[in-house]
Parts: structure tokens; sequence; C-alpha cells
């Protein structure tokens, strides 16, 4: 087992993890993803690349972030105790700068003069113009129409910050049509532009690079943890939709084999009408966006329109390293509703004085209910992202 899992570091040379990941890309597509992932190969061995990344994280991002205790919700819920590893804190309000800065940062290097991204909760939006902004380049953000409406502070971030914003109006107006959008404009011009995309996902080289820019959540955490309790978590707990803060922190206890690792799916309104995005837990092996994982997808390997209450978690494919620590058994994929999500977003404020996204919602209604199912053990909850993004939305649809 532990073999296998030290493989998972790196996919093989065509960007496979097992059966999934790979290149299903144009033939004028293939030469510049080359280009990309033979000068990431280079630039990340190169001693003055690592010293700016370090630089830009203690000095720009505010990293590391820390870990946080709940006390009031442990001694709430009786059970288990929960902490909470805050990349809240990370400047722009999420995991997402992490590997932004340093898609930018290649970019930079490549001579692009333009980076072209897709959003869903507006997170990767922002830290994509967040990151061109830095390097002086230019930024492209496509959004889907309805997460416009749904994420309006989110956009107003990115229009301050000098991204030209493309609304999405096919399809089902959400983040699935993001990615096929901004894909489309790579395409036109992939010489002067590099497409920065948003989690562990698309062709190769992407799931590799993402996944090692975020790398950096789980070796704080690891090493954090242990500062703190003097042993490791027994339990670590993160969100999946693409996937990219959970394997972040999953990358650091992939071989220790006593942390028990839970990846939680959106299981939006009910798994018997359709209306969710669990794609692990309900999908099946398919191609989409230039590589293989599972999808929800029709019996004719379409994706299916998918839903979740958090626009970031809005998509119907997973990253292919998740699907692989799935197969092997590393990894147990769960979920948690709306109802959940939204218990958990309203319970973490009154209790810790911490407003968590949507996304990251999902992770900690998870470890609410883990928790009472192991009261001597502890959960440690990557919190991804800060929820002043969904104040307006829940609101206007929920309340407080």
């Amino acid at each position: 087992m532990f073999n296998l899992i030290n493989n998972v570091a790196r996919p093989d040379k065509n960007g496979f993890f097992g059966r999934f990941g790979g290149a299903f890309i144009p033939e004028n597509l293939q030469k510049e993803m080359h280009k990309v992932a033979v000068a990431y190969e280079e630039l990340k061995k190169s001693p003055d690349f690592i010293n700016e990344m370090k630089y830009i994280r203690k000095t720009y991002q505010g990293r590391p972030t820390p870990i946080t205790y709940c006390r009031n919700l442990s001694k709430q819920i009786g059970g288990a105790d929960i902490y909470l590893k805050r990349e809240d804190l990370n400047h722009t309000g999420a995991h997402k700068l992490n590997h932004c800065m340093g898609e930018a940062l290649l970019a930079k290097h490549l001579g692009k003069k333009k980076i072209i991204a897709e959003t869903g909760a507006g997170q990767h939006g922002v830290a994509t113009a967040t990151a061109a902004a830095y390097f002086g380049l230019e930024c492209e953000i496509h959004m889907g129409e309805l997460d416009i409406a749904k994420q309006h502070p989110n956009v107003m971030r990115m229009k301050l910050l000098g991204a030209k914003i493309v609304p999405v109006t096919f399809g089902e107006k959400t983040l699935k049509e993001a990615v096929d959008s901004a894909f489309m404009s790579y395409l036109k011009n992939p010489e002067s532009s590099i497409y920065c995309i948003g989690s562990v996902v698309g062709p190769h080289p992407f799931p590799m690079m993402v996944r090692d820019f975020q790398e950096i959540i789980g070796i704080e955490a690891k090493e954090q943890f242990q500062e703190m309790t003097g042993k490791l978590p027994d339990n670590v707990v993160a969100c999946v939709g693409g996937g990219s803060n959970a394997i972040g922190i999953f990358s650091a206890f992939l071989n220790d084999e006593a942390v028990k690792l839970y990846g939680v799916e959106p299981l939006g309104r009910s798994a018997k009408t359709g209306d969710h995005a669990a794609s692990i837990t309900y999908g099946i092996e398919g191609q989409i966006h230039g590589f293989k994982s599972f999808v929800l997808q029709d019996e004719k390997g379409e994706p299916l329109p998918v839903y979740s209450i958090a626009s970031g978690l809005d998509y119907p494919s997973v990253g292919p390293e998740h699907a692989f620590l799935h197969d092997i058994g590393r990894v147990s994929y769960v979920t948690a509703d709306d109802k959940e999500c939204l218990n958990a977003f309203y319970t973490l404020p009154k209790s810790e004085g911490i407003i968590a996204a949507l996304e990251s919602s999902h992770a900690v209604a998870f470890a609410l209910k883990l928790a009472k199912e192991k009261p001597q053990e502890n959960i440690l909850v990557n919190l991804s992202g800060r929820g002043d993004k969904d104040i307006d939305y829940i609101n206007d649809n929920f309340g407080f």
C-alpha cells in the first residue's frame, strides 16, 4: 500500500494517476502543453524560483496560515476535538492564491502576456486577478452568469483588481460552462496566454502543478498540528469539488496510515433528484476538459447538469488524483447536503467567531457528524476559504 501511495506524488510521464488523468486535447494545444510541462519541471527545481515563492508566501500571502482549536464548538458537540487549518486567512481569503501565484510566475517565465481563468465562487478569479496584478499581466476571468449574480462581492473585487470579466451565458451558466468558455478563449491564442486552471483538474500538467503548489497547506498543517498536540491528527477533512484544497492538505498525510482522510462532496438538494455535484459518489469513468476521471454523465457520455449551494463545488467531475485515491481506498469520499452545509455555516460563527465559505462549510458539516461518532479522537478540517462572499446570497435566500 505505501509503495503505491508514494507513487501518487508524481503522475507518470503522460500525466496519469493510475488509470485517471492524461491529456486529451487538440493537436494544436499539445505543443503548448508540452512547453508548459517542460518549463515547469525546470522551474520548480530552480533555487531562484523556490526562493521567490517562499518570499511571496511569507511577505505577500501571509503564510504560514495558523491552525485554530475550536474549543467552544468541540465542547458544544461533546465529541472529538475539532481543529481548523485557516486557509481563510491566506491573502484573498482562500487557498486559491497558493497555486495562482505559482502559475502566474510560470507565465512570466514563459513570456506570456495574459492569464485566462475560470471561476465559480469567485475565489479563484480573485486570486488569479491578484496574481496578474502582482506580476503585471493581463487577466481575463470567465464566470457563469448565475454565479456572477450569486457571488457579487467577488465580482467587484475582480474588477477592482483590473480583471476583465467574461459572463458565460450558455448551458447551466455555472462553473462547468465557465471552464468551457475559458478553454475556448485559450485555444484562440495559446502562444501569448496561459490558462490558470482553478483546481487539480484539466489536462496534464495542470493537476500535478496545482497539487504541487497546494502542498504547502499539508506541509504546514502537519508540522503545526504536531507542535500543538504532540501527535498527528486522527482524521483530516476537506471539501472536494475539483479538489485542490483537499489534495493540498491530504498530500502530507498519505503515507501516515493511521490518519484517516475524508473528502466531502456536495450532495446538494438530493441524490434522488440528481440535484448535486458528488462526482466520485455517483459518477462513472469518463473524459471532460482534457482529462479522465469520474464524471457525472448521461448515457451518451455528456456531462450532466450539476448543482451545489456552493458555487466553487458546482462541477461534474473531480481531479484525477482524487479518483485514484478513491480507487486504492486511501481516502474516504463522503457527502454533505445543502441543509447540513447551511447548519455548519450558521453554527461556526456563533461558536468560534469564524465565518466559513459555503464550500468549506461542507467539510465543517461532516466534521460535526464525525465528532459525535469518534468522541475520543481529533479532527483537522481544512477551512479552505472565508464566507464574506456568501453573506449577501445567504441573507437574500435564507436569512439570518
